[in-house]
């Protein structure tokens, strides 16, 4: 008898048998920028993203990008007040606090794509020990009743997973600092910077106490590792022990829990497996990567595969025989430590027919 999609998920992390491998794309880019310039394929119009999974035959993964349920949340008391409006194309955002204010400017992105910074909200070390008493003044949540409608919503179609704030080091580079102030913040003032990551992960470990404590069962670091920002050695100081504190944590408490690399990933391969992860998510090898297909199954060994697909064979330039070949590989090689995906997401100008094609492929691999 054949399994849903919600029982080859649990499968797969518990390395139980299964019948099929699963194919999980995630194609929330490629629904939001057709939507936001008019140029849905008509079949389609007006239809739910969960409408075109279904159409698709296909397994949603993550709750917040498929039915727009959040059920970690982050709130901020009444002693940091926020203001954010718009000018132009950029939004800002400014936060006063008691401490100190700080102000932050996100350049509107196309296509349905959330954006990117212009200026960061941290930049001196002052501005360091404002962010901190914002971290201090913030409350971390799980919301029982919404993952309750995410789970009776998804069905046998998947299950429930979400993502929630990076480790400190990722949060200085994507969402406080920036790349460049963070790098020249480590060697200018290394000590107020790895005192503020510290207070980070202080503020962390309640955070992962509601995680580990909810109903979540696979959990996803979305960390957006790449190689050329996260150098080895930098992984290995910052980013392996805060893993392995937290993979320990999710794991004792139960759970299954993925990292999101999606960059370069060849000088990492060594270090891949060093924090425990139950699986790898969004690593993508050539012809969009680094890596071959066969490094990174030498690398990751028996640890799942989430993706594997590079989102460019999607695009009108690469052949239908192109995606099933290299598709067919992904299978051959990883399987049954594979959940099947698109590294990372479907793009906006993709031909959603592709995906139809590899669930095919999908229905007709015998494991």
């Amino acid at each position: 008898m054949a399994m849903t999609f919600r029982e080859r998920v649990l499968a797969t992390f518990e390395k139980k048998p299964l019948d099929r491998v699963l194919w999980q794309p995630r194609i929330y880019y490629w629904y939001n920028g057709r939507t936001a310039d008019g140029t849905m394929p008509a079949k389609y119009r007006g239809k739910s993203m969960l409408d075109i999974y279904d159409d698709l035959h296909a397994s949603p993964r993550y709750c917040p990008e498929v039915l727009g349920i959040s059920v970690f949340n982050m709130e901020v008391d009444d002693t940091v007040e926020v203001h954010s409006y718009e000018e132009g194309q950029n939004t800002i955002t400014v936060r006063d606090t008691p401490v100190g204010s700080l102000r932050e400017v996100v350049r509107k992105g196309q296509r349905g794509s959330g954006g990117y910074h212009t200026e960061y909200p941290v930049k001196t070390p002052e501005d360091m020990q404002v962010m901190k008493y914002i971290l201090d003044h913030t409350g971390f949540s799980f919301d029982q009743s919404a993952f309750e409608r995410a789970e009776a919503t998804f069905g046998p179609r998947g299950i429930v997973q979400t993502y929630y704030p990076r480790s400190p080091y990722q949060r200085l580079l994507i969402s406080y600092m920036g790349w460049e102030n963070t790098i020249y913040a480590l060697n200018d003032y290394p000590a107020e910077t790895e005192a503020f990551m510290a207070a980070i992960a202080q503020w962390d470990d309640g955070m992962y106490e509601i995680i580990v404590n909810s109903s979540v069962q696979i959990l996803n670091l979305g960390e957006n590792i790449d190689a050329h920002i996260d150098s080895p050695g930098l992984y290995e100081k910052y980013f392996i022990p805060y893993y392995r504190k937290r993979v320990s944590q999710l794991h004792q408490a139960g759970k299954f829990c993925h990292i999101h690399m999606d960059g370069a990933l060849k000088p990492l391969l060594p270090l891949l497996n060093e924090p425990g992860f139950d699986g790898i998510e969004a690593a993508t090898p050539l012809p969009q990567g680094d890596v071959t297909l066969e490094e990174l199954r030498e690398a990751m060994g028996d640890t799942i595969l989430l993706d594997g697909i590079p989102a460019i064979l999607f695009l009108p330039q690469y052949s239908e025989q192109e995606l099933i070949d290299f598709a067919t590989e992904v299978l051959e090689l990883f399987a049954p430590n594979l959940i099947l995906g698109i590294s990372d997401e479907l793009p906006p100008p993709a031909d959603i027919e592709k995906v139809r094609l590899i669930s095919e492929l999908v229905e007709d691999y015998a494991i």
